[in-house]
């Protein structure tokens, strides 16, 4: 399949990169390094094995880029509005868009400027960065699940697996909501966590207090999404997520690196919103309500 990276960061450069490396035909739209990556190509170092792509499809403007059977989108949810206009030439009938992007209720709000377009919801499990032009750190993990949204065609969910199988990444089908609030365990402690103690993950669960604290936040997710009826999420998906992060490099994640480069925060989709939807369900997340509050405060400091 063609596929079409709008977000060309750590995320969307492991994966896109990845594909295009295994011979799947990728266009990458790009900012601040185009002219870096035009002139030298992208390298991808990763603890699975460190390639080079040589002369990449890249591109300053989605208008120059040919439509795409799969779109990935990876940019900061806090720049969703701009899909308005960068996802419209990409788009052919059957194009199935892909948010590979943090929190809950991206691809609700997605959908209502999108109404007849697929939508998926990618969620990576990765501890990736990119702090230089062309170059891509994936320091561990790598796997991502898809839920799907609202694509009627389950053959082209399945071979969007398939291939991402192919180029190395272990990929899976999982139910949307599952998806959603699985990643939310981890994401809602750390994220935050990081930023509001000025840390890295390994340190946070060096600590008992903190560690006790992280394991709270996270049963306070499983808590919402068992009241919010998403099956397959109790203790012992915790338990896997503490032991992940436990053997995981130490790892800043991608809130506490966009409060140490001075950018906004996506407090919206990863605290503001999964808090109000629980709220309204009957169940009250106290830990998750106090963090967002200082991360609304350090946000505008």
């Amino acid at each position: 399949m063609r596929y079409g990276i709008i977000g060309t960061g750590a995320i969307g450069g492991f994966y896109g990169g990845k594909l295009a490396n295994d011979g799947q035909e990728v266009h990458f739209l790009l900012h601040r390094d185009y002219e870096y990556v035009k002139q030298y190509g992208m390298q991808i170092d990763s603890c699975d094995g460190s390639f080079h792509l040589d002369q990449p499809y890249v591109y300053q403007s989605t208008a120059e880029m040919p439509p795409c059977d799969v779109v990935l989108v990876c940019l900061k949810s806090i720049n969703n509005h701009l899909l308005r206009d960068l996802l419209p030439p990409l788009l052919q009938k059957d194009s199935l868009v892909v948010l590979i992007q943090n929190g809950i209720g991206v691809e609700e709000d997605v959908q209502r400027l999108f109404p007849e377009v697929a939508l998926a919801a990618g969620l990576a499990f990765i501890c990736s960065a990119k702090t230089e032009p062309g170059r891509v750190n994936h320091q561990c993990y790598g796997h991502i699940n898809f839920g799907n949204y609202s694509c009627k065609d389950d053959a082209k969910m399945h071979r969007l697996v398939d291939e991402f199988n192919h180029a190395g990444i272990k990929a899976g089908l999982v139910e949307y909501m599952e998806a959603r609030w699985k990643k939310a365990v981890w994401n809602m402690p750390f994220n935050g966590m990081t930023v509001a103690l000025h840390t890295q993950t390994d340190l946070l669960l060096k600590h008992p207090a903190t560690r006790r604290l992280i394991r709270e936040q996270m049963m306070e997710v499983v808590g919402a999404a068992q009241c919010l009826g998403v099956n397959n999420l109790d203790e012992s998906f915790v338990d896997l997520m503490m032991q992940m992060t436990d053997e995981m490099t130490p790892y800043s994640p991608s809130m506490r690196l966009d409060y140490d480069f001075h950018r906004p925060l996506e407090i919206h989709y990863i605290y503001t919103r999964p808090i109000e939807i629980a709220r309204q369900a009957g169940f009250p997340m106290p830990k998750l309500e106090m963090l967002e509050a200082e991360l609304r405060f350090l946000s505008e400091q």
